[in-house]
């Protein structure tokens, strides 16, 4: 589904960010991208969705050389993603239900459809009797709740997600971890960039590990695992 060969990006006026990059990702796998703050996880994650483009190399999103699309072609690309932030980038002056229904709207989904849509997105995240309040008054946990649900609401096959529980204490964390592996269980596959190792395991979950924008060679901690285990627990409610 995703194949990276090769891959170098480097921004102008900078040094390498991404240097000689290869890996590829299959349907349905959820996958794990970490390293320290600025070692390229971000931008990875811009040239997967295609709001980047290599330096060099060769980068594929459904047999798609992201590369050579038409500028035309990108929107039409980017509906196969949801897109999940570490800051939300939720529409404040608006209510929880007309920020998830946006994407929709976008892609010219209406009337009956787009609101079954949209409340079957909140109630999938906990957040179905928060519909007309708005998002200030939301916990940390339940905006980010909220950018999940507005980034699945379209039914994209690939959820690409940015640091998404940087911000959250340990129980919010978990809960929003639960949410992905729900999504992921279900045939979806996840790509998370993330500084620490939290839910991964080296028998469940591939990590690609950057340091200085080349991928190396990760094991989780002893403390990563135990976390993974609180994480588990959690999956029970969304399961």
């Amino acid at each position: 589904m995703i194949q990276f060969d090769q891959v170098t990006k480097r921004y102008p006026g900078s040094d390498e960010v991404l240097k000689n990059i290869s890996f590829s990702v299959n349907a349905g796998e959820f996958v794990f991208v970490t390293g320290h703050s600025g070692a390229g996880k971000s931008t990875l994650l811009k040239l997967i969705a295609a709001t980047e483009r290599p330096t060099s190399g060769t980068v594929l999103v459904a047999n798609q050389n992201v590369s050579q699309l038409k500028a035309s072609a990108i929107p039409f690309l980017r509906r196969r993603f949801g897109l999940i932030f570490q800051d939300h980038k939720l529409l404040y002056d608006r209510n929880c239900f007309e920020n998830v229904i946006l994407p929709l709207r976008i892609n010219g989904v209406s009337g009956n459809e787009a609101a079954k849509r949209v409340r079957a997105a909140l109630d999938k995240v906990g957040l179905l009797h928060k519909e007309k309040a708005m998002p200030i008054t939301l916990s940390g946990g339940e905006q980010q709740r909220l950018a999940i649900a507005r980034a699945v609401v379209s039914r994209p096959s690939i959820l690409i997600a940015d640091e998404p529980t940087g911000n959250l204490d340990a129980s919010y964390t978990a809960d929003i971890m639960a949410i992905f592996y729900a999504f992921n269980q279900v045939g979806v596959t996840v790509i998370m960039a993330t500084h620490d190792a939290l839910g991964m395991s080296t028998t469940q979950n591939r990590v690609l590990h950057l340091n200085q924008g080349k991928l190396v060679p990760s094991t989780p901690s002893h403390a990563d695992l135990s976390a993974l285990n609180q994480t588990e627990l959690s999956i029970e409610k969304f399961a």
